[in-house]
């Protein structure tokens, strides 16, 4: 390691004026042991990925059902059905045919109505006494009287009383309503299959190495300490860090990050990923809870069941409703009794009303579109930590970026090579890397760096000595060489060639360090280094302001390093010489010009801007997802994540919106036609029809939020 050889290019700052100069390493990110969260609903990775428990908010009308315990109802109850459809009167005389009669046949309808009743209508029926106890009547309330009166009245015509019963339309009612929750149900499923998902992701078994040898132990038994062997094309069992081998591992399913990510020696690695080509000897750090996934699933789930702005309003309304679906099938009752003196017209508008008026779409319309888009999110590596900040990020004027490791890599690299006529770029490129060749200087490191990615060979170097403060000289082919900065040439009393004196000149103005290879007594080349842009954040900002979004940068850096940085990226404003307790100040100061800011920060340094912020964003978490500062947390150190969060939130509040218009509107539309207003010109609604129309009402909700899977994540 040779000393420091190069002066900073840049201005220095004006007298009084704090000057923080951010070195790479002063905003790299810090990896803290995730702390033991005490989950009301334990995520629990161990174990088998066939045996691990996902738990997740169930909607709260279907507690404890599934898909697969409607679709088995709805099949039994369809059969059931199918003799009482056939036996109606209405439709013996609709389709001119005559049921075959025998002894008990008139039975035939009553009783397997009761069984339909009980057995299909049990769900609703439970459902209702549940939102009775607990005063809040709702969807199931609605559903539990209609089926309720419309069985009481057709047993008690069975029985003697004036009147024609409508089991047929009984029954045909609790099928479809049935049918509407399987589809309903497994809506909500695939919403939020992503939690299973993940969990599948673990192998269910691991091989521990212990003295030497290896065992094939189940995933549950690892514990953190061990030694696992994970062989090329296998998952990583568990969180750990590569302690021998090299690899590249996919962690696509688990950060969105598509490349497969190069891992040596003291790399972190997350259970669930896959193995590439080479072998790796993995130190277990994180099992179940405190890993990676357990703290993703965590996450996930608490997002989905929190409930936002949208959803409190949602809630309001279907309140509203049901009581607007008692009174009105009330007062229709009593209408149509008076009007037609037609005790069975009378029940059934009021059966219709109460069953067309389910707030079912209205209770679907917001959770699902929750549940898809935190899933959604997960999948892309954006963890949403408070849903509410993340229905804010919809109203973001301007994006602040913290500079150092966020827009740029936080490590010093060559960003232009100027050299003399008589030279060639790449030879001049191989010699300073070969001279730099035993040096662990982050210059040295840059130079070398850049050799590598142009795949040059380098040279052996012979009689190397570092010169103290000034730079390192050594022979290569026979010929002295040195690499150093400015105060190497005055040492020199060498001159800058013209060739290169004006980039040299603008590149100082760009607040970049330069150091230059030196050749036989004359300067043959100049290389400029700063912290290098990251390739991403170019399309990053230009997607922002597509969106219509302002980009502001804040940085520790002096003026001229943010006045570059700003100019390459085309930044509207930007922030220079900020000490990290003073972040917090500029937000503030542009939410006091009426701007909606987001901050972008690495969570630990920029902690207070991210609270201070209207949406705070973490950025390049990598493991270290329990970031309490941020509202959202960006797995990958990818700025364009931080459009997906914004183009999301978007998307998400308008297929709120548009679900919660269509709920509403549905019904303000569908309780007046089934009270039977257009009776007068032959429009009355059978309560079977009244379910179906329900049940149409919910799917479309369904579906419009499932179209977020598919949509583009542009913001409209």
């Amino acid at each position: 390691m040779h000393a420091e050889h190069h002066t900073h290019g840049g201005e220095q700052p004006e007298a009084g004026a704090t000057r923080h100069e951010a070195s790479p390493t002063e905003h790299a990110h810090h990896h803290h042991p995730m702390p033991p969260h005490g989950v009301a609903h334990a995520v629990h990775l161990a174990g088998s990925a066939e045996g691990q428990r996902v738990p997740h908010a169930e909607h709260a009308e279907h507690a404890m059902h599934s898909p697969e315990v409607f679709r088995r109802q709805f099949w039994v109850s369809l059969i059931l059905s199918v003799p009482v459809i056939l036996y109606a009167e209405t439709v013996q005389s609709l389709l001119g045919y005559r049921a075959p009669e025998f002894p008990g046949s008139t039975w035939i309808s009553p009783l397997l109505s009761a069984v339909v009743f009980l057995y299909g209508g049990s769900v609703f029926l439970r459902g209702a006494a549940d939102e009775l106890r607990s005063r809040l009547p709702g969807m199931m309330t609605l559903v539990g009287l209609a089926i309720s009166v419309a069985f009481a009245y057709s047993l008690a015509t069975t029985l003697g009383l004036p009147g024609e019963p409508f089991y047929w339309e009984l029954v045909t009612l609790i099928d479809v309503m049935l049918l509407g929750h399987w589809l309903e149900m497994r809506a909500v499923g695939r919403a939020r299959g992503a939690l299973a998902e993940l969990a599948k992701l673990l192998p269910s078994t691991a091989e521990r190495i212990v003295d030497g040898r290896t065992e094939e132990i189940p995933v549950s038994e690892l514990r953190p300490g061990d030694l696992v062997l994970v062989r090329p094309g296998a998952k990583v069992p568990a969180d750990g860090v590569v302690e021998s081998g090299e690899s590249e591992v996919n962690e696509a399913m688990v950060t969105g990050e598509s490349r497969p990510v190069a891992k040596r020696p003291g790399d972190r690695v997350i259970g669930g990923t896959v193995n590439g080509n080479g072998s790796l000897r993995v130190r277990v750090t994180n099992i179940g809870e405190e890993s990676f996934l357990g703290e993703v699933m965590r996450i996930v789930e608490q997002a989905q069941q929190s409930r936002t702005r949208m959803q409190r309003l949602a809630d309001r309304v279907a309140f509203w409703l049901v009581l607007v679906a008692l009174s009105v099938g009330a007062i229709s009752f009593v209408a149509w009794l008076v009007t037609t003196g037609s005790l069975t017209e009378a029940v059934a508008r009021a059966v219709t009303v109460m069953v067309i008026a389910c707030p079912h779409a209205l209770g679907l319309a917001i959770p699902l579109v929750i549940a898809i888009s935190t899933a959604l999110s997960a999948q892309r590596g954006i963890l949403v930590r408070d849903r509410t900040a993340f229905e804010r990020a919809r109203l973001v004027t301007t994006v602040v970026f913290d500079k150092t490791g966020t827009l740029t890599r936080g490590e010093l690299g060559v960003t232009d090579v100027a050299v003399e006529p008589a030279w060639d770029e790449q030879e001049a490129v191989r010699l300073a890397a070969s001279i730099e060749a035993e040096s662990e200087h982050h210059i040295a490191r840059a130079i070398r760096r850049l050799a590598e990615e142009r795949r040059l060979d380098l040279v052996p170097a012979v009689k190397v000595e570092a010169l103290p403060g000034r730079g390192i000289q050594a022979q290569v082919d026979g010929r002295p060489m040195q690499v150093g900065g400015p105060q190497l040439l005055r040492e020199l009393n060498l001159a800058l060639p013209r060739a290169l004196d004006e980039q040299v000149r603008r590149w100082g103005e760009e607040g970049k360090s330069i150091v230059y290879l030196i050749a036989d007594g004359s300067v043959a080349a100049a290389f400029a280094l700063a912290d290098q842009i990251r390739p991403e954040s170019y399309e990053a900002v230009r997607q922002l302001k597509h969106i219509g979004v302002r980009v502001a940068m804040l940085t520790g850096d002096s003026e001229d390093v943010a006045r570059w940085v700003a100019r390459e990226l085309g930044i509207d404003e930007y922030f220079a010489q900020v000490l990290p307790a003073e972040k917090a100040d500029v937000v503030e100061k542009l939410q006091g010009r009426g701007e909606s800011v987001a901050m972008v920060g690495d969570g630990i340094n920029d902690a207070p801007a991210l609270v201070t912020a209207d949406v705070g964003i973490a950025i390049g978490a990598g493991t270290d997802v329990a970031i309490e500062s941020a509202d959202i947390v960006l797995v990958r150190n990818d700025p364009r994540d931080v459009v997906t969060v914004l183009a999301l939130s978007r998307t998400s509040y308008r297929k709120m919106v548009q679900n919660l218009l269509w709920a509403t509107g549905y019904n303000a539309v569908a309780i007046p036609l089934a009270a039977g207003v257009l009776a007068p010109v032959g429009v009355v609604l059978a309560p079977a029809v009244g379910a179906l129309l329900m049940s149409v009402s919910t799917i479309i909700v369904a579906i419009n939020a499932l179209l977020l899977r598919r949509g583009t994540m542009s913001a409209a």
